[in-house]
């Protein structure tokens, strides 16, 4: 029983979208110094990082949990099911919440704890609250609390914010719309249902498809800023050149010959771009 309960609450944290936001934090705290940075900053960094990011979700889920009852991707989560209940919802995400908020605070630095905090704000009330309930946008504003953690990373270990975080930030940032778009085309249905204003729904798919393939053009212009500003070397561009123009290739084919099944694959494989995108600036740091 005991072990159902814990997978339950640990589903309230959404453990797969927090393991790409703390990859991306950690690939930060590398990218923020040449050599290695300290261990115990990477561990409580980490893992404070991931505990706020974890109470975020758990925050969504407990805002939004009428709206996922209503949709066939959601329905299936703690709170729409009744596994769990609002109250221990919030008492939950307020425990691991402050948990990690502590953690940064004592055991990085006040600047990582404060910017975490905004990102959760950002996020958990901002976007779940606020935007997307209310514009087609949501996805473009509230990205940018999604675009935060290489630069919470980079805050943790060198205790300020550099134009060089800011530009992770904004690789992230221009990321966030064709791939959760992706994911929109193929879920219209759903969207509609739960009266979301979602661009799909708003706009229809149409235009929604035109917006992927321009903001990915977009993306595949910001990866290039690295590279130009010195950040990075020509094992990187070589690694952004692939990736976005196999990036592009997608949207495109999802602009002229729309499917399920191919919208499916552009969300996914957006998935692995990123990671692959800052795995290669990571290499690159190193291999120079």
């Amino acid at each position: 029983l005991a072990e159902s309960r814990s997978r339950q609450f640990l589903a309230l944290t959404k453990p797969r979208v927090v393991s790409l936001i703390v990859f991306c934090a950690v690939i930060g705290m590398f990218l923020a110094v040449p050599g290695l940075p300290p261990a115990a900053v990477v561990f409580f960094a980490t893992v404070g990082i991931a505990l706020v990011a974890g109470a975020a979700a758990a925050i969504n889920c407990l805002v939004e949990q009428k709206i996922d009852a209503v949709m066939q991707r959601t329905r299936g989560r703690p709170l729409p099911r009744g596994e769990v209940t609002s109250r221990s919802t919030l008492a939950f995400a307020a425990m691991v919440g402050g948990l990690g908020l502590w953690l940064l605070y004592v055991h990085v630095n006040p600047l990582t704890m404060w910017l975490t905090l905004a990102t959760f704000v950002g996020y958990a009330i901002v976007y779940t609250v606020l935007l997307k309930p209310a514009t087609p946008q949501n996805i473009v504003i509230g990205g940018a609390s999604g675009a935060m953690p290489p630069v919470l990373g980079w805050a943790a270990v060198t205790g300020d914010v550099a134009p060089e975080a800011l530009l992770l930030f904004l690789i992230i940032f221009v990321w966030t719309p064709p791939h959760f778009w992706a994911l929109a085309l193929y879920r219209t249905q759903d969207y509609a249902k739960a009266g979301l204003p979602m661009l799909p729904v708003t706009h229809g798919r149409r235009y929604t498809q035109l917006m992927i393939v321009l903001y990915t053009v977009a993306l595949v212009a910001v990866t290039l800023l690295p590279f130009a500003v010195r950040m990075s070397g020509y094992l990187y561009l070589a690694a952004a050149l692939g990736l976005g123009g196999l990036f592009l290739l997608y949207a495109v084919q999802l602009y002229r010959d729309y499917s399920d099944q191919l919208a499916r694959a552009t969300f996914r494989y957006s998935i692995y771009y990123l990671a692959a995108l800052f795995s290669a600036l990571l290499i690159d740091h190193y291999w120079r």
